[in-house]
């Protein structure tokens, strides 16, 4: 089959390589004059640092396949986000730790009095937390949410944290041990070379052609067997029903000689500092040296018509307007909505790639039976 793709990201060349090995023929398009989405990486020119062009990503997972499929296209070094933050003029480690629990209330606690402390502090009158701040009040306390939680939150999403759903704070915020990994997966790590040099080896295969600074244009799909779009599922609907609110990021780059904050990322929670953290590139390379350093401060605001998007807001007038958007898709044939953008969820790289293969699997499965593939293999409200 002749099949389109529409994105270059990891769900687009995902796709490809899998059509491509099974024998069916990928052309991929793709809007911008890169491959590899918000996950490219390039050189900086001035630093020689290897720079995360739209924020810094880190790979990890828990998941076997996803893990040896992308070992199959670039060695991962080791690496581990340990992130910092500076509240109230002071320096802390994330996420909140046993050490970040002494340090913050200048005590000496082992881990059962630390547990008892904060339960001590948590609000028990939230009997079910409905709003982001009424879960961590819950589960923090006040100090502790005002700290590190407020400022930081109304500056990521514009809003006050009491507007915000419970469910973004999923799980009680706090180790009670002095493990700083900010991540719990198994695998974890970075490309040496970098996310798009392992892109583009995903996508060098037989059968696949890439079309950069090419959009795709909706009235084309009659020209391909399928079409997979990892776009905006507003965006293949010419935004007939309105746009889907997104928060975009804004990215202030500054040099500097030799290191300039000693970690890869430092959150600023105040409210009262513009940006919400700086991302060094340079530590995202631990392996690598450099004389100098790349550094960027990073801003969160509403996204506009040109901005890249980067988080769905999904609030409540978000959600009803996805669902008006999902019941025009699935009246489409011939076409499947895949992705972050294609769900309007906010995915990580590794689940990204998981369910790419799955909708891949599903693909070949679908022509093998000869039955036609379904607009969605996630339901972005499922």
């Amino acid at each position: 089959m002749d099949v389109a793709i529409v994105g270059a990201g990891f769900t687009g060349a995902v796709l490809a390589n899998q059509l491509a090995h099974a024998g069916h023929t990928a052309t991929v398009f793709e809007a911008r004059d890169h491959i590899a989405g918000n996950c490219h990486t390039a050189r900086d020119a001035e630093t020689g640092v290897m720079c995360h062009a739209y924020g810094p990503h880190i790979f990890h997972t828990d998941d076997e396949r996803t893990w040896a499929f992308v070992n199959r296209f670039g060695r991962f070094m080791p690496y581990v986000n340990r992130v910092k933050a500076i509240t109230g003029g002071r320096v802390f480690t994330l996420p909140i730790n046993l050490l970040t629990i002494n340090q913050f209330f200048g005590k000496t606690f082992r881990p059962e009095e630390a547990k008892a402390y904060i339960a001590s502090l948590s609000d028990t009158s939230i009997a079910e937390p409905v709003s982001f701040e009424e879960q961590a009040l819950r589960f923090v306390g006040r100090e502790l949410y005002e700290a590190f939680f407020r400022g930081y939150t109304r500056k990521q999403w514009g809003i006050d944290p009491s507007e915000l759903p419970a469910s973004i704070l999923k799980r009680l915020p706090v180790r009670f041990n002095y493990d700083d990994n900010y991540f719990n997966h198994k695998y974890q790590g970075m490309p040496e070379e970098g996310y798009t040099a392992l892109v583009e080896r995903v996508l060098a295969v037989d059968g696949v052609t890439v079309h950069l600074s090419t959009p795709f244009d909706p009235s084309r799909k009659g020209e391909f067997n399928h079409v997979f779009f990892s776009g905006p599922i507003d965006a293949w609907f010419d935004y007939s029903l309105g746009r889907l609110g997104y928060r975009t990021l804004d990215f202030e780059p500054f040099r500097h000689d030799g290191d300039y904050q000693g970690n890869a990322v430092i959150n600023y929670c105040d409210e009262d500092v513009p940006y919400t953290r700086i991302t060094e590139h340079k530590h995202f390379s631990p392996w690598e040296s450099h004389e100098r350093t790349l550094c960027f401060r990073e801003f969160s605001r509403l996204c506009g018509e040109d901005d890249i998007p980067y988080y769905p807001i999904r609030l409540a007038r978000e959600k009803t307007q996805l669902e008006r958007y999902i019941a025009l898709a699935e009246r489409e044939t011939g076409v499947t909505f895949a992705g972050r953008l294609g769900t309007y969820r906010y995915l990580d790289m590794d689940v990204t790639i998981k369910e790419a293969l799955e909708t891949a699997d599903l693909f070949l499965a679908c022509a093998q039976r000869g039955e036609p593939m379904p607009p969605f293999v996630v339901r972005p409200l499922g």
